[in-house]
């Protein structure tokens, strides 16, 4: 049996959300556990490799107060790795709000419940890019 599929058997009664940023969609399975967190199949830390990253990632639970109570599986597709941590994040509040409401208020200041929906703004034509204009020539 692979890795993957012991991972799918152990996740088979935790609480499921769906996180989204960008263009990114994060599916995050969450159960009580140690503290394990895989991305596609990967821990976290060899999926992310940038600092920041792994820190935004842990935010939630520290927030909370409880770093290594839940184990989390994430599927994540879309967008590069900052879309992407931003998505898990999401996914993982939601999670985190299915197992205990109570908390809410702390993650809600936090804003980490709400889909942040900034996104790229599309090209507009006589532009050279969203909003940046070619360069005039007087002759």
């Amino acid at each position: 049996m692979s890795l993957d599929q012991t991972m799918l058997k152990d996740f088979k009664d935790s609480k499921y959300a769906t996180g989204r940023r960008k263009k990114s969609i994060a599916k995050v399975w969450l159960k009580k556990g140690t503290g394990n967190i895989f991305v596609n199949g990967k821990k976290y830390d060899d999926y992310f490799k940038r600092s920041n990253h792994i820190g935004q990632l842990l935010r939630p639970f520290e927030i909370i107060e409880q770093a290594t109570s839940y184990d989390v599986r994430c599927s994540v597709k879309g967008g590069g790795h900052s879309g992407q941590v931003g998505a898990m994040i999401h996914g993982i509040s939601k999670a985190l709000l299915l197992f205990d409401s109570g908390l809410k208020p702390t993650l809600k200041k936090e804003k980490l419940t709400t889909r942040d929906s900034r996104s790229v703004e599309r090209k507009k034509y006589g532009h050279r890019k969203a909003r940046r204009s070619f360069q005039f020539s007087k002759r």
